[in-house]
């Protein structure tokens, strides 16, 4: 099996494993940095309510036993001293002050097991760009990518107990699901049914090898069916609000996401962008005027060869520009994620928007790859801290993952990656401004100011050239998405906002002695953890993190 924590906590779900209400024991005389990670080893597994019967428990009085043991897990991660400590442990110290915060709200705000269909989703069949799955999920989710193929038949067993495990667990969620959000109602419901396609085409991939996992699986799918079914059944009676509202985006914002800005400075920060995004295009494009438009790729022979090429491009780039110290895994984590030509029934059709940008200059999405080459690195280079190196709950890695992976598109082209290529600028801008349209209908979203569709018609009238039409299935499992997490929608532009203001300090402070070989290289020695935390140990600077968190505990007599 791949190197991979979810399938580990399937097995504890499955087999019974017990997990503690109770906050883990520590010497009050000492508090070091070595209880912290055994403070979040155990806070892990608190997370994670104690199945019943092998089925995930979020019936009421589950999540009632959990929220009542909650102040003491928040009174033990309070008392740390921390001010004593190296900036390195007091970063990871707010890591798991984050997550804290992130399960106060799920219980006060979002209550994913009560609102939100999607959150049931059990049987994820391909894999994530990201240290962990985006969204709110069920620990212990199916995620059969990450299984190695031929199945060992240890990993068969955990699939299949899992598979057997989905009519209970709906039958579970049908008690628990008494929110009146509808577009949450509406799109999660779609989302079983996506599940339930899911299920059948890897059943029908499983038949010969292991038969009994085809069966589990095709029953899995009528117990997802039947759900959908229920699910539908009942969306005529939900007619509440499913966005959080500003308050709770900026407290969510701020504590969990540790991005230093409010509800209302995000919006004015993506319009920004939006606007110096299509102003620069129609630039870009008058002058490129007498230049044909690029034509999309068109044969399988024709995708390779552009695709391989663009790949080595994009690495002999980076190394002779000296961009970032170069890895041998970093050429094998692009390869892998090459993909393959997916032909048109009709040449009228869109394959999605980034397909659309993808197949006209292959160049453009291999700098926002640059998420394959941060999990490479955090397989192949962990770094020191076991809390760093565990993927962070609650999406807390959005603004330095999405951030750096938008922000790679822009900077290599100011770096002179696509000199050459001046509609592949034009690409580049055009990513930047539907990254920009998303992020405000996300926002515009949880302020209940537009729906999901009015969300998704904004992004499609704010994207240019068509790319992105408002029924398309990419924005409208975005807008979704976002509805689901809130602050992830945005974390692309505001990461990489951060990310800039990030590099300009750090350039300001070193002065002539600034070496964006060294940057990258710190930066990425970091880890995948928000980019204000990151600004404290590069820059020395911890006026956000304390405007957005207040006095350390430590620090109040």
């Amino acid at each position: 099996m791949k190197t991979r924590t979810l399938p580990l906590l399937l097995a504890a779900l499955l087999f019974g494993a017990s997990c503690s209400t109770a906050p883990v024991k520590l010497d009050m005389a000492t508090k070091t940095h070595a209880d912290l990670v055994a403070f979040f080893e155990a806070w892990r597994d608190y997370r994670v309510p104690p199945p019943k019967e092998g089925v995930p428990d979020f019936s009421a009085e589950a999540i009632a036993a959990q929220w009542d043991a909650f102040p003491r897990w928040r009174a033990t991660l309070d008392a740390f001293p921390i001010s004593s400590w190296s900036v390195s442990e007091q970063v990871d110290w707010h890591l798991v002050n984050a997550e804290l915060n992130g399960l106060r709200f799920d219980h006060e705000v979002l209550k994913p097991w009560e609102r939100d269909p999607a959150y049931y989703v059990y049987f994820y069949p391909s894999d994530t760009d990201v240290p962990n799955r985006e969204g709110p999920m069920i620990e212990g989710s199916l995620e059969v990518s990450y299984y190695e193929y031929p199945l060992a038949d240890t990993d068969a067993a955990h699939i299949e107990a899992g598979l057997r495990i989905m009519p209970a667990l709906y039958d579970a969620a049908r008690v628990n699901l008494t929110g009146n959000a509808r577009d949450l109602w509406i799109k999660g419901t779609e989302s079983i049914r996506e599940q339930s396609e899911a299920l059948e085409r890897w059943a029908a991939r499983m038949e010969t090898e292991r038969p009994s996992l085809a069966e589990a699986a095709r029953n899995a799918r009528e117990s997802s069916n039947a759900f959908a079914e229920w699910l539908e059944s009942q969306a005529d009676s939900k007619t509440g609000a499913s966005g959080v509202g500003k308050d709770n985006m900026t407290w969510a914002l701020k504590n969990i996401h540790y991005q230093p800005y409010t509800w209302e400075e995000e919006v004015l920060l993506v319009k920004r962008e939006l606007a110096r995004a299509h102003a620069a295009l129609r630039l870009e494009e008058n002058r490129n005027r007498a230049l044909p438009e690029l034509e999309r790729i068109s044969s399988p022979e024709e995708y390779d060869e552009r695709y391989q090429a663009a790949i080595n491009e994009y690495l002999a780039f980076l190394e002779e520009e000296e961009i970032l110290p170069m890895k041998d895994y970093m050429a094998q984590a692009l390869f892998e994620r090459m993909g393959s030509f997916q032909p048109l029934q009709n040449p009228e059709d869109l394959r999605g928007f980034f397909s659309e940008v993808d197949y006209r200059d292959p160049l453009t999405m291999r700098t926002h790859h640059y998420h394959w080459i941060d999990l490479a690195r955090m397989r192949e280079e962990p770094t020191s801290s076991p809390i760093r190196d565990t993927p962070l709950w609650y999406n807390i890695f959005d603004g330095r993952a999405e951030g750096l992976a938008t922000g790679m598109e822009e900077m290599m082209m100011h770096a002179g990656l696509f000199d050459d290529r001046p509609q592949g600028r034009e690409l580049i801008w055009i990513l930047l401004a539907q990254r920009g349209a998303r992020a405000l209908g996300g926002l515009y979203q949880h302020a209940n100011l537009m729906t999901l569709e009015e969300a998704a018609r904004f992004a499609d009238q704010w994207t240019p050239r068509g790319y992105l039409p408002w029924d398309g299935s990419t924005i409208q499992h975005e807008q979704h998405f976002y509805l689901r997490q809130p602050a992830y929608g945005e974390s692309y532009v505001i990461g990489k906002i951060e990310i800039e203001k990030l590099l300009a300090e750090y350039a300001r402070q070193l002065g002539d002695d600034f070496s964006l070989y060294q940057f990258m290289d710190d930066l990425n020695g970091a880890g995948m953890i928000p980019v204000s935390l990151i600004n404290w140990e590069l820059n020395g600077d911890d006026s956000e993190i304390r405007m957005m968190t207040g006095k350390h505990p430590a620090d109040t007599p």
